[in-house]
């Protein structure tokens, strides 16, 4: 039996997202290189991202698929919106980005129609998600405290909520087209 193109398209964006997260971490790893906790934590982080896109990418040829190029993925359309400015930012983005990840595979593994193997794998990336929000966040305050830069912290997660509020609407737009509503 054929795989269900519109699930591989799914997973595939899933899979993108999670590569791109990979990406903005090894950003921090070059702009946080003389903080040695972050670099710890980053390279842990670095490699669960990579794991989740592996986890995806073999649900994907499991089910008989193969991987799609992904050219308007969530963080794509994030990064059309806004370029971080400072390291305060790009941690503030990288929580909002995390967050979203977060309640995204919390949300679909709700889904009543959730094959087992798939169900498997949104329980294991949300539970590193939660580390990946916390870790970072902690940083965030940290660095933004020590540069008096508390305030900017608040705006820029204020703004990257909203950014992000838009980029998952227009997603979840396109997903209800091609799936019908999900509830």
């Amino acid at each position: 039996m054929a795989p269900d193109p519109r699930m591989i398209e799914l997973f595939s964006y899933y899979r993108d997202a999670e590569l791109h997260g990979a990406g903005l971490l090894l950003r921090l790893t070059k702009l946080l290189g003389d903080d040695p906790d972050a670099q710890v934590k980053l390279s842990l982080h670095v490699a669960e991202e990579t794991h989740h896109a592996w986890l995806w990418t073999k649900r994907i040829t499991d089910l008989g698929g193969k991987p799609m190029a992904v050219g308007d993925g969530y963080q794509s359309r994030i990064g059309l919106r806004t370029v971080p400015r400072k390291l305060v930012d790009l941690l503030a983005l990288t929580v909002v980005v995390e967050e979203r990840s977060f309640d995204r595979y919390k949300e679909h593994a709700a889904r009543p129609d959730v094959d087992p193997e798939t169900k498997k794998i949104l329980e294991e990336v949300t539970k590193d998600e939660k580390w990946h929000i916390a870790w970072i966040k902690g940083k965030l305050d940290e660095l933004a405290a020590e540069q008096g830069m508390q305030d900017r912290a608040d705006e820029m997660m204020e703004k990257y909520r909203q950014i992000d509020s838009e980029v998952y609407g227009e997603l979840r737009a396109k997903e209800a087209a091609v799936f019908g509503e999900l509830h």
